[in-house]
């Protein structure tokens, strides 16, 4: 609309510019050559009665009957005289004097000219615009040929002045009503255009935001109607592509979590035929005992496997939920390490009173996978720190092994990943680490993994102090009725005692 504007306001003060230059040029013109003209016969008629030298009162008369003209321009007349002076004549000496006559138009008038096939007559009239007190007029002036007195006109171009001006006013009101009429079409040109493109670009923020169902009316066979029916059809075979990839993702996790689910019952009996057998480990063949042994930590590492795709489904489906209490961190990080008898490996930094509002059960996986991930493949001793960071808490977990290579960091945190190919049946499933992410989004927390300066891997695990705002409505009344119901139980057992 801008530009739209600019070039038909260029346009109109142009044509407006070049209409004025043409009348103005067109009315002073015409003014000044009937003036001129009516001055030249004037000048002719009324001074050749005129003695050769004239007395002042016949060169007044003369100046007054040039005056009584049609074009309404003063006269003044000067001639020699007798006595060898000179005698200037005005028909309104107030206005009109020999001073009025630019010195450039007196010279011209007095020069002489050379008569030859060109040039018929010695001298010619001129004429020259000026200005008196703000005010335009025309002079002129011619020497009679032939001898006679010498004539100056002096004519008032106001009144073509005020109807340049009336012209001016009328271009430029014109002018005004062309921008005003070219920005309204500017307006209704750029609607046509901008409105549809506004529209697709809604529709492509919407479909960017996941509204696969956003379609576009489209009317019209124009380019941008042309590209409405295109965005329509991108947009339905997106969602039709997601729709599809959906599917597959929900069948691939029920496939998973059907299978986990199956593999229980049969990983339940074979658990307990290898703790049955585990603890015959030492009346069994010494050509048995290591195949036996084989298999109790297979069939361990199988059931761990189990849980943790379970685990996994779980967080993909979206059906994780947490069950929030009031933890003590250092206690809980000190029942976390002495559940797995890892007390002689790690180093506990952590404050005691220091309350957060967690998940007990997912706070723990998190603290083994980090502590036990650490122990496996770092090197002890293993340092886990406790400290407060404003509403957040963060608990660092360093070992003292060779670090962790730096195209692994990326990926430490990726499903099955395993930092080196060579080791594919190594105990772990590559799950841990994911697992632990999972259970620290959930809380509205993250895990980040880097290298010491002093040597070895750091883990920083960052939980808020309390992931209340992160529980939907009906797990806090759940988790409320659980407290209830567990202060009425722990009170009926302290009656009990005291009866």
């Amino acid at each position: 609309m801008l530009v739209f504007g600019l070039v038909a306001l260029a346009a109109a003060v142009s044509a407006s510019a070049i209409a004025y230059w043409l009348n103005r040029d067109a009315v002073l013109t015409r003014t000044q050559d009937a003036a001129l003209d009516e001055f030249r016969k004037a000048l002719k008629e009324d001074t050749d009665p005129l003695p050769a030298m004239p007395t002042c009162p016949e060169l007044q008369d003369a100046a007054d009957r040039m005056s009584d003209n049609s074009q309404k321009y003063e006269v003044l007349l000067i001639s020699g005289t007798r006595g060898g002076g000179t005698c200037v004549a005005a028909s309104d000496e107030a206005l009109f004097t020999q001073k009025v006559v630019p010195r450039s138009l007196r010279h011209a008038v007095d020069q002489r000219r050379a008569m030859d096939g060109s040039n018929e007559a010695p001298y010619h009239l001129y004429w020259q615009r000026i200005t008196l007190d703000g005010t335009p007029y025309l002079v002129g002036g011619a020497k009679v040929n032939g001898g006679g007195p010498t004539g100056y006109m002096l004519k008032s171009l106001d009144t073509e002045r005020q109807d340049l001006n009336s012209l001016a006013w009328s271009l430029g009101i014109a002018t005004a009503l062309a921008l005003i009429g070219s920005a309204l079409l500017a307006q209704a040109a750029a609607a046509t255009v901008l409105r549809p493109v506004q529209r697709l670009g809604e529709a492509a923020h919407r479909l960017g935001e996941g509204q696969l169902d956003t379609r576009l009316q489209v009317s019209g066979s124009d380019e941008l109607a042309n590209l409405s029916r295109t965005f329509n059809r991108t947009a339905e075979r997106l969602e039709k592509r997601v729709a599809e990839l959906s599917a597959r993702e929900a069948s691939s996790r029920r496939f998973v979590a059907d299978m986990s689910h199956e593999l229980r019952t049969p990983l339940t009996a074979i658990t307990a035929v290898t703790e049955v057998l585990e603890d015959e480990a030492d009346s069994l063949d010494p050509m048995i005992a290591p195949a036996v042994q084989l298999v109790v930590s297979e069939t361990r590492r199988l059931n761990d496997l189990v849980e943790n795709l379970m685990e996994v489904t779980r967080f993909d489906a979206g059906t994780a939920r947490l069950v929030l209490d009031d933890v003590d961190v250092a206690d809980q990080v000190t029942a976390c390490i002495d559940a797995r008898a890892w007390l002689d490996a790690v180093e506990l930094d952590a404050e005691r009173g220091i309350m957060a509002r967690l998940d007990p059960r997912r706070l723990d996986v998190i603290l083994a996978n980090l502590i036990g991930n650490a122990l496996k493949h770092g090197g002890s001793p293993v340092r886990v720190s406790v400290h407060t960071d404003g509403d957040d808490l963060l608990i660092r977990v360093r070992d003292h092994g060779p670090g962790i290579p730096e195209d692994v960091l990326p990926h430490v945190f990726d499903r099955f990943y395993k930092a080196s190919a060579s080791r594919p049946r190594s105990e772990g499933s590559g799950l841990g680490l994911s697992i632990a992410m999972e259970n620290a989004h959930i809380h509205g927390g993250d895990i980040s993994a880097a290298n010491s300066e002093e040597g070895g891997a750091v883990f920083t695990l960052r939980l808020p102090m309390d992931a209340s705002q992160l529980a939907s409505e009906e797990q806090l009344k759940d988790e409320e009725c659980k407290t209830e119901r567990r202060k009425g139980s722990e009170q009926r057992k302290n009656e009990g005692g005291a009866r």
